[in-house]
C-alpha cells in the first residue's frame, strides 16, 4: 500500500520521511481537526500537505498551480500599465459572451510544458471580454502565469497597457461565429486588429536592456533582469504577431506592403511563409499527414503540444482537466524530453557554419556534437539590410536541400535533447 511504498524511517528512528521530506506524526496532523479533501484518511496521515508542494500535473508533463479565481487574475488598464510586462505573450481575443468555446487551454498548455523551467515560462496576458473568458476559465485556472485584461483588442489604450510592443508574440484569435452572408467578412475583426497594431507607434516607450553590472539584484515582477530606459520610436510593424484566419483568401489583406497575387495559394503567400498568418485549413493538412504517416504524430506533438502521454490524453478526454500531482522520480522523468529551440548562426557554437557552409555540414555537426536535430532555417527576407525598402521580416525554410547555402544572419530551428541544453547557447 501507499504507506509501505512511500515512507521510510530515518536511521536514528526519529520522524518518518517521504520523498526526502520529514512528515508530521499522524497525531500532529489530526490536531487541526480535519484532513485535506481528496485522499483517504488512512493515506492522508502519511502526507505533510504543508511541506509537500505540487508543481506539476499528475503526469509530470505540464506546470501546475492550485486553482485560482479569475477575479484574482483580472487586471484593469491602470494595473496592467503599472506592471512591467516584457517578453510575454499577448492573446487578443474577439468573442461575444455567448460565443462557442474555442479551447484556450490548447493554446496555453504547450507554453506550460514541464521541459521548460518555471522561470522560462512566458507570462500570458489575454485581452478580451471577461464574460467569455470566465466560461473558459475552468480549463485555465490551474495553469500558472496568466492574466486577463477586460478590454478590446482594437483599443490602442488597452494594447499599450499590456506593452504589446515588448511582447515576444501577439496572437490574434476570434471565437465569433462567422456570418453566412459574406465569407470574406469572417476575419474582419482579426485583420483590423492586426493592421491596427502595425499602424501604432511607441515613441516614449519603456525599453528593456540586459542587466547591467551596477544593479545585479534588480528583477522585474516577472523574474527577468531588466534596466528601464527611454528609447526611440518603435513601430507596430515590428511586433511579432500571428493572426488566425477562417478564410484562406483573406491572407491578402494582412500585409499592406505585400504584392502577392490575390489568387496565390495560402502556403505560397508571404504572411504564411513568415509565420504571421495561420488558417484553419492547415489543420486539414496535418490530419491528412497523420492519417498516411502515423509516425508524423510524434513530431507534430513535440512541435505543437509540447508532448503528451496516453494517461494525459485520457484525463483530458474524460473532461477531468489538469490535476496536480506529487513529484516522484517517475513523473519528474517526464520533464526530460526534447524541445524546439532557435539557434543563431551569427554567434555561439554554430557561428562557423554561417560563413558560406552548406546545410548538410550544419545538420551533421549539430547532431554529432550537440545532439541537436535541425529541422529548418529562419532566414531574413532581405539578406542585406542595406536598402531603404529592406525589412527585418523572416521566413521559414523547412528541411532545406543538403547543398543549401547558409548565411550568417540565418537562425536554425532545432530539436534540443534535454541533457544537451546546459552546454548549448540558446
Amino acid at each position: 500500500n501507499i504507506k509501505n511504498s512511500v515512507m521510510a524511517k530515518e536511521e536514528n528512528g526519529s520522524k518518518p520521511v517521504m520523498n526526502g521530506r520529514p512528515t508530521n506524526k499522524p497525531a500532529d496532523q489530526q490536531k487541526n481537526g480535519k484532513m485535506e479533501v481528496g485522499i483517504a484518511d488512512d493515506q492522508a496521515k502519511d502526507f505533510d500537505f504543508a511541506k509537500t508542494e505540487m508543481k506539476y500535473d499528475s503526469t509530470g508533463m505540464f506546470h501546475w498551480t492550485p486553482a485560482r479565481s479569475i477575479e484574482d487574475c483580472i487586471l484593469d488598464r491602470n494595473q496592467a500599465a503599472m506592471t512591467v510586462l516584457n517578453g510575454h505573450v499577448v492573446v487578443c481575443l474577439f468573442a461575444d459572451p455567448d460565443s462557442p468555446l474555442i479551447g484556450l487551454r490548447n493554446l496555453v498548455m504547450p507554453l506550460r510544458a514541464s521541459n521548460f523551467h518555471y522561470h522560462e515560462l512566458k507570462h500570458v496576458v489575454i485581452v478580451g471580454a471577461v464574460d467569455y473568458i470566465r466560461r473558459e476559465w475552468k480549463t485555465l485556472q490551474n495553469l500558472p502565469k496568466i492574466s486577463v485584461l477586460n478590454g478590446s483588442p482594437l483599443s490602442r489604450a488597452d494594447l499599450r497597457a499590456v506593452n504589446v510592443n515588448l511582447c515576444d508574440m501577439c496572437v490574434i484569435l476570434s471565437a465569433k461565429v462567422p456570418s453566412n452572408d459574406d465569407p470574406t467578412l469572417a476575419d474582419k475583426e482579426a485583420i483590423l486588429a492586426s493592421l491596427n497594431i502595425k499602424a501604432m507607434t511607441f515613441d516614449d516607450t519603456i525599453g528593456v536592456l540586459n542587466q547591467s553590472s551596477n544593479a545585479p539584484d534588480a528583477m522585474s515582477p516577472l523574474g527577468s533582469p531588466i534596466v528601464l530606459h527611454r528609447k526611440g520610436s518603435v513601430y507596430g510593424s515590428n511586433v511579432p504577431m500571428i493572426t488566425e484566419l477562417v478564410n484562406d483568401s483573406n491572407v491578402q489583406f494582412l500585409d499592406q506592403d505585400d504584392d502577392d497575387d490575390p489568387d496565390t495559394e495560402l502556403y505560397l503567400t508571404q504572411p504564411f511563409a513568415c509565420g504571421t498568418a495561420f488558417a484553419v485549413s492547415v489543420l486539414d493538412s496535418l490530419m491528412s499527414t497523420t492519417y498516411f504517416n502515423q509516425n508524423a504524430l510524434t513530431l507534430i506533438r513535440s512541435l505543437i503540444t509540447g508532448g503528451a502521454t496516453p494517461e494525459l490524453e485520457i484525463i483530458l478526454a474524460e473532461g477531468a482537466g489538469l490535476r496536480g500531482g506529487y513529484s516522484t522520480p517517475d513523473t519528474l522523468s517526464h520533464r526530460d524530453r526534447c524541445r524546439v529551440g532557435q539557434i543563431s548562426l551569427s554567434d555561439g557554437p554554430l557561428a562557423t557554419f554561417g560563413e558560406g557552409r552548406k546545410y548538410q555540414d550544419l545538420f551533421v555537426a549539430s547532431l554529432r556534437n550537440y545532439g541537436m536535430l535541425c529541422i529548418g532555417l529562419y532566414r531574413l527576407r532581405d539578406a542585406a539590410l542595406t536598402t531603404v525598402d529592406a525589412t527585418s521580416k523572416r521566413y521559414v525554410i523547412t528541411n532545406p536541400p543538403f547543398d543549401f547555402g547558409l548565411l550568417p544572419t540565418d537562425q536554425v530551428f532545432v530539436f534540443i535533447h534535454w541533457n544537451k541544453r546546459q552546454s548549448t547557447s540558446q
